[in-house]
């Protein structure tokens, strides 16, 4: 328990300040129903989230930085099972923007789809 506990410190003590400087993009904030959206609604959608993709491209690259300095800053006295848990806390912080960013283009690209079947009707 008191191994669990100085683990915990280290990364809160180490990790806390680093990651406090790779802020999260905001996504789009809606993406429009195809059924009812004009095409100027679509385009400036799809320029929100190809614009949201390249922060995530970013903020990516800035916690695998983040995850890289805090191994440095902990050297030699650095344990493993501390390198574990920054290991962890960095590779969890990317799996979940990789999948809030697929969950909005999986979304996006429905009403894309959709768009674009209910506009073929009407030529």
């Amino acid at each position: 328990m008191k191994l669990f506990i100085a683990t915990a410190a280290f990364v809160v003590l180490t990790a806390g300040p680093v990651y406090a400087d790779c802020p999260y993009p905001a996504p789009p904030e809606k993406i429009p129903d195809g059924n009812t959206a004009t095409l100027s609604e679509m385009v400036a959608v799809k320029k929100q989230v190809s614009d949201y993709d390249a922060a995530i491209g970013v903020y990516l690259d800035c916690i695998k930085q983040e995850h890289e300095d805090a191994l440095t800053k902990g050297g030699d006295k650095i344990t493993d099972k501390q390198k574990e848990e920054l290991d962890h806390v960095e590779t969890s912080r990317h799996n979940a923007a990789v999948a809030q960013l697929q969950s909005i283009a999986d979304r996006f690209n429905e009403q894309v789809r959709v768009y674009k079947a209910k506009n073929a009707k009407k030529e």
